[in-house]
């Protein structure tokens, strides 16, 4: 059984038509008629440029937002149906996570975000101390968020999406405004990750992001699913050709530079 299912899923929301206005509210397609699977363990990275639907389907999976057509599947489990045991399953991280209270340390904020797991007592430290030693954050732990630099900032965030231990983890853009050494921990530690078994959807508008630990790379825009590539002995140059295949538009996404190979 696939770990995730995309059934001819849609989702639209509403611009304008506001009670006091005469004009008929505008339907803005994210994503129309997606449909793709992702096997256990395997790592699919979402190709695309901003607004192309890739965040829209990070969200979708782990029931931040639900399916206007279709149905979503994780592990057996329907999105609309099982929200919650979804939910139990899947960690997501993301670029623009603001939800650390800055003034706390890493570890005590990931210890809130155990609680409310409901993960307590003895367990709770030492899951602490397992995710801050997994993202390599320990020596770290005892520091307060705002004064965290960038790169280990995502590193929190994915901390904070791993405190569960879900078998799927999802990472919307997690080197976005990084500096090449940082990113490049980053993906060290992704494709780490990667190899513990943990199935990733990882959504990126850089070439050489997509191919670094990624089986498969789904190229999207504008909501739509235009092809599935194999990276099996690819580079980034071929992918971006096969990009450009599809959509004819080099401008969006980039090959990127500092990013393990």
């Amino acid at each position: 059984m696939a770990a995730i299912v995309f059934n001819s899923v849609s989702k639209h929301f509403r611009q304008g038509g506001f009670f006091f206005s005469r004009r008929k509210p505008k339907l803005t397609y994210a994503l129309q008629s997606l449909s793709l699977s992702v096997a256990r363990g395997e790592v699919l990275s979402l190709l695309g440029p901003n607004g192309s639907g890739k965040s829209t389907t990070l969200k979708l999976i782990a029931t931040v937002l639900l399916p206007d057509q279709g149905t979503v599947l994780v592990n057996g489990s329907d999105t609309r149906t099982d929200e919650l045991g979804v939910r139990r399953q899947v960690g997501l991280a993301l670029s623009s996570e603001r939800s650390f209270f800055p003034r706390l340390t890493a570890r005590e904020n990931l210890g809130f975000f155990a609680a409310l797991e409901n993960i307590a007592g003895p367990e709770c430290q030492d899951r602490v101390d397992s995710v801050l030693e997994r993202v390599g954050l320990i020596e770290e732990a005892d520091k307060q968020v705002m004064k965290l630099s960038s790169g280990l900032y995502q590193r929190l965030g994915i901390a904070r999406a791993l405190i569960k231990n879900p078998p799927v983890l999802l990472l919307d853009e997690p080197t976005r405004s990084l500096d090449p050494g940082a990113a490049s921990r980053i993906w060290t530690l992704i494709g780490w990750l990667a190899d513990s078994g943990i199935t990733m959807v990882v959504a990126t508008h850089n070439f050489q992001e997509a191919i670094s630990i990624s089986n498969r790379v789904a190229v999207v825009e504008r909501g739509r699913l235009l092809g599935i590539q194999s990276v099996a002995h690819c580079h980034a140059q071929q992918l971006q050709s096969y990009y450009l295949e599809l959509t004819g538009k080099p401008e969006p996404v980039s090959c990127g530079e500092g990013i393990p190979a």
